[in-house]
């Protein structure tokens, strides 16, 4: 894959994870099945790293831990600092997808997972436009 194919692949994450962030905004107001909510942020945090890892050609595993992807990102990314555990928002990947042995999100999770989803957005987009504003073009 090119280096403008891997762009252009990028680009589609990004736009996903911020469809991903906007649905699960709009069905805060709209729902009580929080778990909804919280597994679709944790796929916008996913696909937005994962969108940025594309663009800088690094190869990462088919895997939902943020932790881990966050950690595929160069150093000097903000985002690496400033979230440094993920670990309670890749939870829902499973936990809001599968019933299990594990309590039932409720609306507080939900506007917590929102919240922490849209600030992780905020400075992955400031390291975007830092290190790859060819992905804003």
């Amino acid at each position: 894959m090119s280096a403008d194919e891997h762009i252009i692949e990028a680009r589609r994450w990004l736009q996903y994870a911020r469809e991903d962030l906007e649905t699960a905004e709009t069905l805060l107001t709209h729902t009580l099945v929080f778990r909804q909510i919280c597994w679709l942020t944790q796929q916008a945090v996913e696909k937005m790293f994962k969108a940025a890892l594309f663009a800088l050609q690094v190869n990462f595993p088919r895997a939902h831990d943020l932790d881990l992807l966050r950690n595929l990102l160069p150093a000097s990314w903000q985002v690496k600092e400033q979230f440094s555990d993920l670990a309670e928002m890749t939870e829902w990947a499973v936990e809001s997808r599968y019933p299990g042995n594990w309590p039932e999100a409720i609306e507080s999770d939900a506007e917590k997972a929102l919240e922490q989803a849209k600030q992780i957005w905020n400075v992955i987009g400031e390291d975007i436009q830092k290190h790859l504003p060819v992905l804003l073009e």
